[in-house]
């Protein structure tokens, strides 16, 4: 959808005070906001969210991409909510709101009087959602998570990267994003029941029970048969040939043939007669001789270039694709057509985000402001419940 059309949304007229920081949390209420929430980005004063720093790169305007990433849509309100004053200024905030995300350590709010028993008895509607490394019990509990260390104990990466050397992480903070999807579901169900039921309730998501869950059928097949699964790179335990491989001009293909006619049609492409050799003739023969079959494909695959391999079998029906550079991806017609890329330059400012997946037919998704600059909607949210002399009071000292 386009920056300029106006639609009704599915959570507009939705209040949401966003207390997170850096990835897991700000992509949540990222999405909540992309809905038509209406999401209050509660920063430090001065230093602000920590991701408003990392980088470069940097757009033209100074804003970081890593903040850029998660945080369209959103009010930026500075507070300081280590001193009474600040603390008070969140509570006003959340008396009349929704939904408080936050993701700091268990208990790390309780010493500010802002974590959920103290919140609910002056908002019992109010949904409070809480993300952290290991969730609220447990003896792990007390944990900071950080996606790269949760990666590594959930066993996700256990099953990640080639077979010898180190096990690999994913390529950008998959436990993180994935994280937020399950807050995501979880606020939209706590807004559901509290049409029949008139309160709020606590969320309570982890990063680790998140990846736990990502280990899926790989876990799933631990439960089944207490084997402990080994990693296999970019290859399939059950299927062959169904990986990566590469061509010339040090490029790579995925082909993913998964059954013994779509083999038939690998060799005739190929011009070998594989499919007659007693070793290749049916997919369990070929998962057993893989490191024989697998070496003659690769002398194969290199004589031609990516764009020639995928030509010749997409036009045999065989699966496959390519492995794309982050460029090639985005510039996708694709992508394109997806609004997958939104610009934000007719807003006045030179800055582009991913686009949301979501798509709506009546309440769809919309891009109404790019990041917000720190502090940019602080006058404006706080002039609701305080005066223009309150505030300028509350700037002196350096509360907001």
């Amino acid at each position: 959808m386009s920056i300029n059309e106006q639609k009704t949304q599915a959570l507009q007229g939705i209040k949401v005070l966003d207390l997170s920081r850096v990835l897991a949390g700000p992509s949540c209420t990222q999405i909540l906001a992309d809905l038509g929430a209406e999401v209050i980005k509660v920063e430090r004063p001065i230093v602000g969210d920590e991701t408003r720093q990392w980088n470069p790169p940097v757009f033209p305007d100074g804003t970081s991409a890593y903040f850029a990433t998660v945080n369209r849509n959103k009010k930026s309100v500075t507070v300081d909510i280590t001193c009474p004053e600040g603390q008070n200024i969140i509570r006003q905030l959340c008396a009349d709101a929704d939904i408080l995300v936050e993701n700091f350590k268990v208990g790390g709010l309780k010493k500010y009087g802002l974590d959920y028993e103290s919140l609910k008895k002056l908002n019992p509607r109010l949904i409070y959602a809480s993300l952290t490394g290991f969730g609220q019990t447990g003896p792990e509990s007390h944990r900071p998570g950080y996606d790269y260390i949760i990666q590594g104990m959930s066993g996700l990466m256990s099953i990640t990267g080639p077979s010898e050397g180190l096990p690999h992480k994913v390529g950008v903070a998959v436990v993180d994003l994935f994280t937020g999807l399950q807050l995501v579901i979880g606020i939209q169900a706590a807004l559901i029941a509290r049409q029949f039921t008139g309160k709020g309730q606590l969320v309570d998501v982890s990063l680790f029970d998140s990846a736990i869950t990502m280990t899926a059928n790989i876990g799933q097949n631990y439960l089944a048969n207490h084997q402990v699964p080994p990693r296999l790179g970019n290859a399939h335990p059950s299927i062959v040939p169904y990986q990566v491989f590469e061509t010339n001009q040090n490029q790579h293909i995925i082909l993913a043939c998964g059954n013994d006619s779509q083999f038939a049609s690998v060799c005739r492409v190929m011009q070998t007669e594989w499919n007659t050799d007693t070793r290749f003739s049916s997919n369990p023969n070929r998962v057993k001789y893989r490191e024989i079959l697998i070496p003659l494909m690769s002398e194969i695959f290199v004589t031609k270039s990516r764009d020639e391999w995928l030509t010749l079998f997409e036009e045999a029906g065989v699966p496959c694709g390519p492995i794309n550079t982050i460029a090639e991806a985005i510039e996708m017609e694709q992508t394109l057509q997806r609004n997958m890329i939104i610009d934000f330059a007719k807003l006045g400012r030179p800055v582009q985000t991913l686009g949301n997946p979501i798509k709506l037919s009546d309440t769809p998704v919309q891009y109404r402001n790019p990041p917000p600059t720190l502090s940019e909607n602080t006058d404006e949210i706080l002039s609701r419940y305080y005066s223009t002399e309150q505030l300028q009071e509350l700037k002196k000292k350096g509360v907001v």
